[in-house]
């Protein structure tokens, strides 16, 4: 994985409602080495670490940089990054920021305070946003820096609802 990569698990693990171990192994699908071992416990470990990305990525959103750089750096704290290499069932080489034999918790908590900290130092709070039709957060990669949804599937709903909206009766 790349710091893009642990970005987009935080990312997720934000917008995630955690409901049950299945919305979980659901949020983790893309990473089946997590997914497939993930427990009761990680999920119960993780909903803590989702509410405070929450709360980080509101305070980006809304230019809050002191309250960013207390909660991006609580989460350092409590889930320091240990980087492995690692070459594991024929894969290039990449790096793990846990032990291999980590449970899918720490790997994940780790990954995303990882990932949302190389964001926030690269980006700085110029570039997060929420979701204007779903509340998702999302960091804002396009030239203008006008993003307003998250998706095209979001912005597609409020675009046609509009549409709609102009041409009724």
């Amino acid at each position: 994985m790349d710091n893009a990569d642990y970005l987009d698990v935080a990312l997720r693990l934000a917008n995630a409602e955690l409901a049950d171990l299945p919305s979980l192994v659901a949020v983790l699908k893309a990473e089946p080495w997590w997914a497939d071992r993930a427990t009761a416990a990680d999920l119960a470990a993780l909903r803590p670490v989702a509410a405070t990305l929450r709360s980080t990525l509101n305070a980006a959103a809304d230019g809050d940089g002191d309250t960013v750089l207390d909660e991006v750096n609580s989460l350092l704290e409590a889930h320091p990054p240990r980087p492995r290499v690692s070459g594991h069932t024929g894969n290039p080489w990449h790096i793990h920021v846990a032990d291999a034999d980590a449970a899918p918790a720490t790997e994940v908590a780790a990954a995303a305070a990882w990932g949302l900290a190389q964001a926030l130092v690269r980006y700085r709070l110029t570039q997060w946003g929420r979701c204007a039709d779903c509340g998702n957060f999302f960091l804002d990669r396009s030239t203008n820096g006008t993003r307003r949804f998250c998706s095209a599937k979001c912005a597609n709903r409020v675009h046609v609802a509009a549409f709609r909206s102009r041409h009724r009766g």
